[in-house]
C-alpha cells in the first residue's frame, strides 16, 4: 500500500476501447476526492486516454505516465503504457479492436494485483464476445478472475448502500440454470457472502436471505421441488453446521414487493436476472459489482460498454465513482478486520520499534 498517508493504489482496466470506459475513467479520475483518497493507476496508453480526453475539453486530466511502478506518482493520476502502437477507436463500433486491447489491459492490471503493485482493481466494462479468443474464454470478468486467483469459487456480488445481491448462477442460459442449482453450489455461495460481509463489509453476524427458484418458492412442491429438495435442506446445514445466519427460501417477486430485501445483510438470488433486475431497479444506477470470495479486491460498475451513447461525453460516471470508492473502502475495512485480530502485544511492540535505532555496542 502507499506510504503516503496510507492510501492504497487502484488500477483502472480501460474496458473496451470502443465503449465508455476511458470516457469513465477521465470523468471520474478529474473528481479531486479520488487523487486525496487513492493513488490512481490506468492501464491503458497515453495516445488512447488523449483521444478521449479531446472531447472532454471542460475536464482537467493532468497525468504521470510510466511503465515502472517504483515510478508512481502520487500526487498525480498514473497510466501504465501497455502498449505502444497506435491503435484506432472507433466509439460505438464492435470491433476486434476493442476486444484485443481490453484484455491487454486486463491482463496487465491482473498481474500488478497478483504482484501487489496495487492494491485493488476497478475493471471497465468488456463487451463478452469480441473479448473472446484462447485466452479469455470466459462468460465475463468473475470466471476470469477466478481462474487466474486459482481460488474454488467466488461470488459475483452486487452492491449498493440499501441492498447487497449474490448470485449462484451468473452468465448461463436460463435452459441450463436448475441443474448447476446444487447443495454445494449453494452452501458454497453462502460461505463466501457470510465470509465476505464480515471481512469485507465489517458485519459480525449478517443476515443473509436465499430466495428460492422457482415461483412462489415451488409453492411447497406444486411448481417444481428444488426448494424442498435443496434450497431449503442447505439453509438447515449452513445455520446448524457452518453457522451461517440463513433464512429461506423466498418467493422473489414478494421479496422484493413488499421490501423484506432491507431487513438483510445480503440476499442470495439463483440466477442473473432474478437478482440483477430488482438490483438495477432498486438501486437507481449507484450498484457496484464487487468479486467476492477473492484474496484481492475487485470491484467495477454495474453497466455495459454503453455502445449508444460512447465517444459522445455523455455517459454518466457516478457508478464508477462509487466502484473507486467502495474498492477503497473494501480495502481499509479488510486491513481493520486483520488488524483487529493480531496479536496485540504484536501490534504495540511493532510500533514502538519501527523507528528505533540499534544500540551501539562498545567491544
Amino acid at each position: 500500500m502507499s506510504n503516503d498517508l496510507q492510501r492504497p493504489v487502484i488500477g483502472f482496466t480501460c474496458g473496451d476501447l470502443n465503449g465508455i470506459g476511458l470516457e469513465l475513467i477521465i470523468k471520474s479520475l478529474s473528481d479531486h476526492r479520488v487523487l486525496e483518497m487513492c493513488v490512481p493507476v490506468v492501464f491503458a496508453s497515453n495516445k488512447c486516454i488523449n483521444f478521449y480526453r479531446k472531447s472532454l475539453p471542460d475536464i482537467n486530466f493532468a497525468y504521470n505516465s510510466t511503465k515502472e511502478y517504483n515510478k508512481l506518482s502520487t500526487k498525480q493520476i498514473n497510466i501504465i503504457n501497455c502498449w505502444e502502437e497506435e491503435v484506432a477507436i472507433n466509439p460505438g463500433i464492435l470491433n476486434e479492436t476493442g476486444g484485443k486491447y481490453a484484455l491487454i489491459s486486463l491482463q496487465a492490471a491482473v498481474k500488478a494485483l497478483k504482484d501487489k503493485h496495487i492494491d485493488g482493481l476497478v475493471t471497465s466494462p468488456i463487451h463478452k464476445k469480441n473479448i473472446q479468443s484462447p485466452e479469455f474464454n470466459y462468460s465475463g470478468h468473475t470466471p476470469y478472475l477466478k481462474s487466474e486467483f486459482a481460488v474454488q469459487d467466488v461470488v459475483m456480488l452486487m452492491v449498493a448502500e440499501n441492498m447487497r445481491i449474490g448470485l449462484v448462477t451468473e452468465h448461463i442460459p436460463i435452459s441450463e440454470i436448475a441443474k448447476h442449482i446444487t447443495k454445494e453450489a449453494i452452501l458454497s455461495k453462502l460461505k463466501i457472502i457470510n465470509s465476505s460481509l464480515q471481512k469485507d463489509f465489517g458485519i459480525d453476524r449478517p443476515r443473509i436471505a436465499v430466495l428460492g427458484l422457482n415461483p412462489h418458492a415451488g409453492d411447497e412442491g406444486l411448481v417444481g421441488n428444488e426448494e424442498e429438495s435443496i434450497i431449503k435442506p442447505v439453509i438447515k446445514e449452513a445455520k446448524q453446521s457452518h453457522n451461517i445466519l440463513a433464512f429461506g427460501a423466498y418467493s422473489s417477486d414478494a421479496f422484493f414487493a413488499r421490501g423484506q430485501y432491507e431487513k438483510f445483510d445480503a440476499v442470495l438470488a439463483m440466477y442473473h436476472d432474478q437478482g440483477l433486475i430488482p438490483f438495477k431497479s432498486l438501486a437507481i444506477g449507484e450498484g457496484v459489482n464487487y468479486t467476492a470470495g477473492l484474496n484481492a479486491v475487485r470491484t467495477s460498475p454495474d453497466h455495459g460498454v454503453a455502445f449508444d451513447i460512447a465517444g459522445k461525453g455523455i455517459a454518466d460516471p457516478t457508478s464508477f465513482l462509487i466502484a473507486t470508492f467502495e474498492a477503497i473502502d473494501i480495502i481499509k475495512r479488510k486491513n481493520g478486520y486483520v488488524s483487529a485480530r493480531q496479536n496485540p502485544l504484536k501490534r504495540v511492540s511493532d510500533r514502538l520499534f519501527a523507528n528505533t535505532v540499534d544500540e551501539k555496542i562498545e567491544e
